[in-house]
């Protein structure tokens, strides 16, 4: 397999084994590759916990559990992005 990387990738790559964290360029490119599956993984995890509660919201929706959205609401629902955010 091979790899092309920008001229900037390419300066860096042997700063991270300079470093001492990585013995080789490949270490470098392993571990980069595993952190962007991580990252993917992650990701689909997300996308699947936040259709799961759509789903859970049209159901109530449809079964009449619906609310008037109010001042009140909204600073609910700001207050809970922003525990969520952790400010």
């Amino acid at each position: 397999m091979n790899v092309s990387l920008t001229s900037e990738m390419e300066k860096w790559v042997p700063g991270k084994v300079g470093s001492g964290l990585y013995t080789s360029a490949s270490e470098v490119v392993r571990e980069a590759i595993r952190t962007l599956h991580e990252k993917e993984t992650r990701n689909r995890t997300k996308l699947a916990s936040l259709r799961d509660a759509i789903q859970l919201g049209i159901a109530a929706a449809d079964q009449g559990h619906l609310s008037d959205w109010d001042e009140k609401v909204s600073k609910e629902v700001k207050e809970m992005g922003r525990r969520r955010r952790g400010g």
